[in-house]
């Protein structure tokens, strides 16, 4: 999942047999003696515009986050990583590889008509052609991959509807992370009829249903989105907000004083220029997590001087990480030498050599491979670095460009262009090297990786290694969590060596919070719900 800003627990289900969940710990929990206000609204700054609401044709945590709130899948992950039934009531599996979801009696759209196990089918055949193609195909599911390609039907993807409430997933062999892959926000249901009767439209709020506890009511472009309480939800019985509504706000600086005033009751973000002061003057009202995400400098591998290894390893090199992550953001952010992550899924990851040598042999080093590549003090390196609208990111391009300037030559060209302008540049090759970020779908190093396979739909570096497939492809195959950690590491070392992408830092999520919000914990992937929170009076 792509971040303009800057997934999940895997469940070691590998044994077969039957796997029958239930729950009843959804949505608030509202502690004993907690007196609540009479207004349950909600205001959460959003960051940027959504590019669209259609969770098959969205790419970003910008639009997740809203997602999240109206649209519901088969299973959800809670923050301690356990996976919990949502529109699925329960399921079994045989083998790992034949699993039947059943669904919950009588659960509708927001509008009363009912959620089939037909439409699921419908809107999975749906996704293998949008921005998220490739997901299913990662997941293993039968045929996915060859639809991805264009070499079959989307109806031949193997997922069948046994009858209107029964859905069976056959997939191609075991995964370990399937079920928390199934939490992704491209796996939810959407409305067939509804898309059928007016195409792109259907999101607009006088057409859309949902099939989560908010239904959208407004939508005024570039100023707000506003969500109401679906009263048609499974669950609403444990809903206690009634009204939210989400902002588009770029600016850190507008965030906060909109804060200030009382207008927003959930920041974006904490400016990184702000953080110490704000952390000074309102202490709790903080919040500071870890995240499984990553920030990084995406090079257009196909484009000269970029489609040479040494050119991007010696920008990677050169790069002062440390300082970035503790000095130019200082919130708890560590600084990165792989794509993913050093403790992720159950398998430990190790930096590439170059990244425990002392910063002097860095750049010496660096300096030889820009030379060796044909550029030096009489022929400098120039290319142009493209980032979104953002003050932290102006931060940090300023600070990583002052670093190639002053350690390799380097001259580079900032250039910030608007989220969704970005994309689209970012999609069609139109840049030299590109800020992007990549939160985890799923606690599982394959999160990250697969962006950089061959043909991936998200692999907008244009990368191509052999070798690092390959490493993919046994992981996925590895039979246990000790074997694909193997085949991961093998992977990241080809990433270290090839750098199609330079990691700068992993992140943490930070907000401003007010203290009348309640059950406000975002989860490891940093996203929280609005179903879980509840104002306190005040």
């Amino acid at each position: 999942m792509k971040s303009p800003k800057h997934n999940r627990i895997t469940q070691r289900l590998l044994t077969t047999g039957l796997l029958c969940v239930t729950s009843s710990a959804f949505a608030a929990t509202v502690p004993a003696g907690t007196e609540l206000a009479a207004d349950q609204t909600l205001v959460r700054n959003n960051g940027s515009e959504p590019s669209s609401l259609d969770p098959h044709k969205v790419e970003s945590d910008v639009e997740a986050n809203i997602i999240k709130d109206m649209f519901e899948g088969l299973v959800s992950v809670n923050v301690d990583g356990q996976v919990e039934p949502r529109l699925a009531e329960k399921w079994e599996e045989e083998n790992n590889t034949v699993w039947t979801f059943h669904l919950r009696p009588g659960v509708t759209w927001s509008d009363g008509t009912a959620i089939t196990a037909q439409d699921i089918v419908w809107s999975w055949q749906r996704l293998v052609g949008s921005p998220y193609a490739t997901y299913p195909a990662n997941m293993h599911i039968v045929n996915a991959a060859e639809i991805a390609d264009g070499k079959k039907a989307p109806d031949t993807l193997g997922v069948k509807a046994l009858n209107d409430t029964t859905l069976q997933v056959t997939l191609t062999q075991p995964n370990a992370a399937f079920l928390p892959m199934l939490a992704h926000q491209s796996m939810v249901p959407v409305d067939k009829i509804l898309i059928a009767r007016f195409g792109d439209k259907w999101t607009q709020p006088e057409h859309i249903v949902t099939s989560g506890p908010y239904k959208l009511s407004q939508w005024v472009v570039n100023e707000r989105i506003m969500a109401q309480r679906n009263p048609r939800y499974w669950d609403d019985a444990h809903t206690i907000i009634n009204t939210v509504t989400y902002l588009p706000i770029a600016s850190e600086t507008a965030d906060v004083n909109r804060y200030r005033a009382g207008e927003i009751d959930i920041t974006s973000t904490v400016p990184i220029n702000q953080f110490a002061s704000l952390k000074k003057t309102l202490g709790d009202q903080v919040n500071v997590k870890p995240q499984l995400a990553t920030y990084y400098y995406q090079f257009n591998t196909t484009k000269p001087p970029f489609n040479d290894p040494r050119v991007r390893r010696a920008l990677n090199m050169a790069l002062d990480k440390e300082i970035i992550a503790q000095k130019v953001l200082g919130q708890g952010q560590r600084a990165a030498w792989l794509l993913s992550q050093s403790d992720i899924g159950g398998v430990k990851l190790t930096n590439p050599d170059y990244a425990s040598w002392p910063m002097e042999k860095r750049i010496s080093e660096a300096q030889k491979l820009l030379e060796a590549a044909g550029f030096g003090k009489d022929h400098p390196l120039t290319f142009n670095l493209l980032y979104n609208t953002q003050e932290s990111h102006q931060r940090i391009a300023i600070a990583a460009s002052s670093m190639w300037k002053k350690n390799l030559g380097v001259e580079v060209k900032l250039q910030n262009q608007e989220w969704k302008t970005m994309l689209d540049n970012m999609h069609t090759g139109n840049f030299d090297v590109v800020r992007y970020a990549w939160i985890a779908d799923y606690d599982d190093a394959s999160t990250f990786l697969n962006n950089f396979r061959t043909g991936d739909s998200e692999n907008t570096s244009r990368y191509s290694s052999p070798a690092f497939d390959e490493a993919l492809i046994n992981a996925s195959k590895a039979k246990d969590v000790a074997e694909r950690g193997k085949y991961y590491q093998q992977a990241e070392d080809s990433l270290g060596q090839d750098v199609p992408a330079i990691p700068v830092y992993h992140y943490v999520r930070s907000h401003l919070v007010k203290p009348w919000v309640g059950g406000f914990n975002p989860d490891q992937l940093g996203y929280y719900y609005t179903k879980d929170m509840y104002i306190k009076k005040h």
